[in-house]
């Protein structure tokens, strides 16, 4: 069982405690709204810490929609084409024209997340209504709770924005009874700054673990600098985090050394994690854990394997194909990586003819950066403690989703029912924590800024930081007969960023790898304003193995670099007050 501190965990007990207080007298008539609280029982700070408890619980999702995830594994890794979706195309079927980017404002799941999100805003909007009626809570504990509530609300609003990028915005002191006339707009990059800023402010920086604190408050205003190309301001600010910046429970930010580590349950709370989201299990409810990853696990894999299901989210054969790199050890940033007058351009090293077909198989004998067997489940590899993975034993389909399959926050065979949680239908609720920004993210943000700024050589520094940990081979995969690594792993730092050119593309790249399946890719093609090429490209080529998903597939620049607004919204509100996205 997890030791630390869990808001999921306590939040049915804290609002229970809320709700107790029920006077003897003709008052038990004035009968509050299901789930309502008298102001008398959240104007204590008790009261309000529980509300406060109440948005961190919001972070993982409030109804159980897996698009309410933190990772994004579809709005932001499938559609960053570097993963599909995965099982086969009745599974889920709902995500297929998403993937196709065809996506409809009828689709649930967008409604879904909007509802998800825009709970969190109004759970931390009534932490801050009632911090302002409060009679006992210190000035000290205010201004904590309230850096912390408008944190929460800044990653609320951050994320709905990046998706639908016009939203309805509204603060504490707006009335229910108002919210529903509220337009959606794209200006509210001031409003999140303002929250993010606000909590930077007054945050402390040791905050206990599973709460966020000044630093991560701090990243994440730079991150909403660098959304808005302000690369001056991100660039100051993130030499600041890196500096001086600690994690919730006092620990300096560092890379771990082992890059496994960041996705092993038994090592939650480290010093990469600047903000996460808290996980449990055997709480009464799967809905503590991660259950937005319940399906992402290999398919059909029996006891040698985790979860027992369903095959979803395989990484893309074009992702693994980029952790190519050259007898230099370097990627192979001209993209060659995809190159069919290469000897063989799919690392797989497999026709894609007469199904499940692995009679040409053979194993990858090329340079590989290590992190692919970190990222990717390939066949012949040691999948964590299970075993090698068996290839087609555990894939679904080779033609519709491709030979691959997820192994990042993935839990181990040492860890089945004492870090997952088997209480429901599939054993595939594990219990790490989600980390929304970790450290080497923030080294390669400001890596980015430090390059648009023109600082080459501390965009060099940062980027070379991160390979460094990645090519310590102490901690690369290894055979199981203790032989060696499993892979040709071959990986160094640059020399040099020559021009601006060059180290932006190196940057760029090297977040595909690093943090690939962690749901930015998208997100940061978008902002780049590279996706319609980047992902034109990405469907070219992996319809050629592909063709019954992605045939006829294509980005539409002007449209789809965001999401539809929900049509349930815009029928519940009216079209006079919530506007559709442009091209939907």
């Amino acid at each position: 069982m997890k030791t630390m501190i869990n808001f999921k965990k306590t939040v049915v007990a804290a609002m229970s405690f809320l709700m107790i207080g029920v006077s003897c007298n003709d008052e038990f008539l004035e009968v509050l709204p299901t789930g309502s609280l008298a102001d008398a029982q959240v104007g204590t700070k008790d009261g309000i810490e529980g509300l406060l408890i109440g948005t961190y619980a919001a972070l993982n999702g409030v109804f159980g929609n897996r698009f309410e995830g933190p990772n994004h594994w579809v709005t932001g890794s499938i559609m960053g084409g570097e993963a599909n979706k995965g099982t086969d195309a009745g599974d889920y079927s709902t995500i297929n024209p998403i993937q196709r980017y065809e996506a409809d404002p009828t689709i649930g799941d967008f409604n879904s997340l909007w509802n998800g999100r825009f709970e969190g805003v109004s759970r931390a909007n009534k932490v801050l209504a009632a911090l302002a009626v409060a009679t006992d809570v210190s000035a000290a504990d205010a201004a904590r709770i309230a850096g912390e509530a408008r944190l929460l609300r800044g990653h609320f609003y951050f994320d709905l924005k990046k998706h639908f990028n016009s939203i309805p915005l509204f603060d504490e002191t707006v009335l229910p009874a108002d919210i529903p006339s509220i337009p959606n707009t794209p200006d509210v990059w001031g409003f999140i700054e303002a929250d993010f800023q606000f909590a930077y402010d007054n945050l402390p920086a040791e905050n206990g673990p599973g709460r966020v604190n000044k630093w991560a408050a701090g990243a994440y205003l730079a991150k909403a600098y660098l959304y808005q190309q302000k690369f001056g301001p991100a660039k100051d600010l993130f030499t600041t985090v890196i500096e001086q910046g600690v994690t919730s429970n006092g620990l300096p930010y560092d890379l771990l050394d082992d890059y496994a580590q960041i996705y092993n349950a038994e090592n939650d709370n480290h010093a990469e994690a600047v903000m996460d989201v808290e996980s449990a299990n055997n709480t009464g409810s799967t809905a503590n854990a991660n259950y937005f990853d319940d399906l992402n696990y290999p398919y059909n894999t029996g006891p040698d394997g985790p979860g027992n299901c369903c095959g979803f989210f395989q990484p893309s054969m074009e992702l693994a194909n980029s952790f190519r790199t050259g007898a230099d050890g370097l990627p192979l940033l001209d993209g060659s990586y995809n190159d069919p007058a290469n000897e063989v351009d799919n690392i797989y090293r497999h026709v894609f003819t007469n199904d499940n077909d692995e009679s040409t198989f053979v194993e990858d004998p090329d340079p590989l950066d290590p992190r692919i067997d970190h990222s990717i489940g390939r066949k012949g590899i040691p999948y964590l403690d299970w075993i090698e993975h068996p290839g087609s034993a555990w894939i679904r389909s080779f033609p519709y989703a491709g030979p691959y399959s997820p192994k990042k926050y993935i839990y181990y065979r040492s860890q089945e029912n004492s870090f997952t949680d088997g209480s429901s239908w599939t054993r595939g609720y594990a219990t790490m924590n989600y980390t929304i920004i970790r450290f080497a993210d923030v080294l390669l943000m400001a890596a980015e800024a430090e390059v648009e700024a023109g600082s080459l050589d501390k965009a060099l520094e940062y980027v070379n930081r991160v390979r460094a940990r990645a090519a310590n081979s102490e901690f690369w995969v290894q055979e199981y007969d203790g032989s060696g690594p499993a892979a040709n792993y071959v990986i160094s730092e640059y020399t040099s960023f020559p021009n601006q050119d060059f180290a932006r593309r190196a940057v760029r790249f090297e977040r595909k790898l690093e943090l690939s399946g962690e749901g930015h890719r998208f997100f940061d093609l978008v902002r780049w304003g590279v996706a319609a090429e980047e992902l034109n490209a990405y469907l070219d080529y992996e319809s050629q193995y592909l063709v019954t998903k992605f045939g006829g597939a294509s980005f539409t620049a002007g449209k789809n670099e965001y999401y539809p607004i929900p049509q349930t919204q815009i029928d519940i509100q009216g079209s006079d007050v919530l506007s559709q996205n442009p091209g939907y």
